[in-house]
């Protein structure tokens, strides 16, 4: 999607570390009107049926909702921690975190993830792929349909892409970044 290409390369950051930091539009103050756009990308990408959206906590949790709007299906997203109002069984899966740098348990509830579904997955980013797999992990445990996943930004110069992809599951990315660092930018 050349209108998110653009914009990571005006406003984003590298840092070392292989960090690229969008947080001003996308992972911390969230340029909605980009959202709804790439959420029509993804519409346009995935012309199959799609019953819900599914995402983790919590940088993808504005782009799902911009999707799930653009789909008109639920948003639904995993929580990185059990909280007081989950009551009854949940499907749980490990995901490590690059990121925040730990293992953490994700959960979905069984009530909102079912064999009737047909699940789109959305993330803000693909790199080791450990979130996709994990929220892969969920779907599969109820028995629902993997339609697809849809990620903003993949670093294809990663190994997640084709960890995802040799499970089956079609991945399409708005922005695929071949090769980036602090002193030669961005490619695509």
């Amino acid at each position: 999607m050349k209108e998110l290409e653009e914009r990571i390369l005006k406003d984003g950051k590298v840092y070392a570390g292989d960090v690229l930091k969008v947080d001003g539009f996308l992972n911390h103050q969230m340029d909605v009107g980009l959202f709804r756009r790439m959420g029509e990308e993804w519409r346009r990408l995935f012309p199959q049926e799609v019953t819900k959206i599914l995402t983790i906590e919590a940088s993808g949790i504005g782009i799902a909702c911009l999707a799930a709007q653009v789909f008109g299906v639920p948003a639904l997203f995993a929580k990185k921690s059990r909280t007081k109002n989950i009551a009854g069984s949940v499907y749980t899966a490990q995901v490590e975190s690059y990121t925040h740098g730990g293992v953490y348990t994700i959960l979905v509830s069984k009530e909102y993830l079912t064999r009737d579904d047909k699940v789109l997955i959305i993330d803000d980013f693909l790199a080791n792929g450990n979130a996709l797999l994990g929220l892969l992990s969920l779907v599969e445990q109820a028995g629902a349909e993997p339609v697809g996943a849809g990620v903003a930004i993949e670093k294809a110069y990663q190994p997640g892409g084709a960890r995802v992809r040799q499970t089956g599951l079609r991945v399409e990315a708005l922005a695929k970044i071949k090769a980036m660092s602090p002193d030669s930018g961005i490619t695509f």
